[in-house]
């Protein structure tokens, strides 16, 4: 086995954000960076210029991801999520505050017990997002 990553398709109402997410993403977290967009041609079965595969890292973790206009019959779910160790307090207000931004907090941060300070949230392109305190 060689390697396993991360997929994100940008579907529904989602389809067509794939570019736009990645780059609010990168933007948010150090040491993360595009590193390649493949992009949908004229005459292919997506729109021209959407994202048909992009490559980025997130804080070195590589991803991928790809817009699908089809009609699926099925979306990001919280089930599955990034799961974020932050250093600082004033690194995980500003990323969840960043996140949560047009999506919806599942777990506001707070102390909940098994960490000081957690938050769960669903972002607005509707990925997942853990973030924790670090200890």
């Amino acid at each position: 086995m060689k390697s396993i990553t991360t997929s994100l398709m940008f579907v529904g109402e989602q389809a067509g954000k794939a570019e736009e997410a990645i780059k609010f993403y990168t933007s948010l977290f150090p040491g993360s960076e595009i590193t390649e967009i493949q992009r949908y041609e004229a005459g292919e079965h997506e729109p021209e210029g959407s994202a048909k595969m992009a490559r980025f890292t997130i804080n070195g973790t590589e991803f991928m991801a790809l817009d699908s206009h089809l009609d699926h019959q099925f979306n990001f779910t919280p089930s599955m999520s990034l799961y974020v160790e932050c250093e600082s307090t004033s690194e995980i207000e500003e990323a969840f505050r960043a996140l949560a931004e047009g999506g919806s907090e599942l777990m506001p941060l707070d102390n909940y017990g098994f960490s000081q300070k957690f938050g769960w949230l669903k972002d607005r392109y509707g990925v997942s997002w853990q973030l924790n305190l670090s200890s």
